[in-house]
């Protein structure tokens, strides 16, 4: 009868864990678009600024010129090699490295793929956008989306400049999300 009993005991448990299994162990609440990319954007949001690098080309150097960001010191008999200072206004929105004098020398007039960098002085942010399918990815979930440079602290000269050909301003990234205490929180972002 005692072994009866305890069968029937070791049974009741084996069943009762066999339907808390079926009942499906909830990994945790569902994440929704609108708070993947809130989570995302709270990452972003909690990171320090960056100075932004801007190659500038042929381009890039006209704007440069027009914004009076740097002022013509000399220029060489060929025609498109040049020496260019950067002016006190140019000073509050970008440096360059080693110097406040571009020696600009290009191979050719118009040369496509010559590009010098200057760094901008205010700092940019990222922000997410455009978020794909959340997906399961073992306990975790993933999703992918736009990553973009916020440029709104440049002054508006630079941030034309910034958009111009040679500058990554946009990247496809992967967010990866796990449980911390009960809530979706970002693990990683690659």
């Amino acid at each position: 009868m005692k072994i009866a009993v305890r069968m029937q005991a070791l049974v009741a448990v084996a069943l009762l864990g066999v339907g808390l299994v079926l009942a499906g162990c909830k990994s945790g609440p569902e994440l929704t678009k609108e708070q993947a990319l809130a989570l995302i954007q709270a990452k972003y949001d909690a990171m320090p600024g960056a100075k932004l690098d801007v190659a500038v080309g042929d381009r890039g150097m006209q704007q440069a010129v027009t914004a009076g960001y740097v002022t013509g010191l000399k220029r060489y008999p060929n025609g498109y090699w040049a020496d260019f200072k950067l002016t006190p206004a140019g000073a509050k929105a970008i440096t360059i490295a080693g110097s406040d004098v571009i020696q600009w020398r290009p191979l050719q007039p118009n040369d496509p793929h010559y590009a010098i960098t200057v760094t901008s002085v205010a700092t940019t942010k990222l922000k997410a956008r455009d978020l794909g399918e959340i997906a399961a990815a073992g306990d975790n979930k993933t999703v992918s989306y736009t990553e973009d440079v916020n440029l709104s602290a440049l002054p508006a000269p630079l941030q034309e400049m910034a958009r111009n050909p040679g500058n990554k301003l946009i990247d496809k990234k992967t967010a990866t999300f796990a449980l911390v205490n009960g809530a979706w929180a970002v693990q990683k972002i690659d």
